[in-house]
């Protein structure tokens, strides 16, 4: 049974939230201030957060920023108010995987939930090959690790979807709209800037220099593509 954090702090969503995933089979774990958030967060037995931005203690940046600068790689889908986008963009570069805009019906949240741990779940059995090596770059498919020089580096759920699809077709330039549907999901609808989001994050993580990337390359007004030299 996958186990579901809630860090909200409006009573009314926050029922409504636990009742409806605890109907489909998920056990729910509740907070209601950012501080109690953040503990629980740290359950190793948490697969998966929902994080509200604005809570008493701690906001849902901090919390999401502070999982990540300790090597807390558990999902995180944030909530974020109708028509900030500036919101949305801060999340995922903050190191969420996903977002869902307030007010929201329960079924999107619940359909991007069940997206986000199938991407989770998901076999590398169909990647034919389990390791993959260029330079001081080394991916860990069956472990999903990443190391950079030896250097683990810690990736998002997304931004590890990226980077294994993008090795996977590493002969070919990618547009936005199959990487959408391929790592996000033909079921889930975000925005083609999302990509860019995420990819810029990658490429910090990855290059030494962003602007001049050994691995990624971006395609004006296409999409991306893996070096493969």
């Amino acid at each position: 049974m996958k186990k579901i954090l809630i860090i909200e702090d409006e009573e009314s969503i926050s029922m409504v939230l636990e009742d409806d995933f605890r109907l489909e089979g998920y056990e729910v774990e509740v907070a209601s201030d950012g501080l109690d958030g953040l503990e629980k967060a740290a359950d190793p037995e948490i697969d998966l957060i929902i994080l509200d931005i604005m809570l008493p203690g701690m906001n849902g940046f901090d919390i999401c920023k502070k999982l990540r600068s300790q090597g807390i790689q558990t999902p995180i889908i944030m909530l974020t108010a109708k028509g900030q986008e500036i919101d949305r963009v801060l999340g995922l570069e903050f190191g969420a995987d996903d977002y869902v805009t307030k007010p929201f019906s329960p079924r999107e949240l619940q359909a991007r939930v069940k997206a986000v741990l199938r991407r989770i779940e998901k076999e590398p059995d169909d990647v034919g090959e389990n390791f993959f090596r260029m330079g001081e770059l080394e991916v860990d498919f069956l472990q999903y690790e990443c190391r950079i020089s030896g250097r683990k580096v810690a990736l998002t759920a997304h931004e590890f979807g990226l980077l294994k699809y993008l090795i996977q077709n590493r002969e070919r330039v990618i547009e936005r709209d199959e990487l959408l549907a391929e790592v996000w999901g033909k079921d889930v609808v975000v925005s083609v800037r999302t990509i860019d989001t995420h990819m810029a994050n990658l490429r910090k993580k990855l290059e030494d220099d962003a602007n001049q990337s050994r691995f990624i390359i971006s395609i004006r007004g296409v999409g991306y593509k893996f070096a493969s030299k």
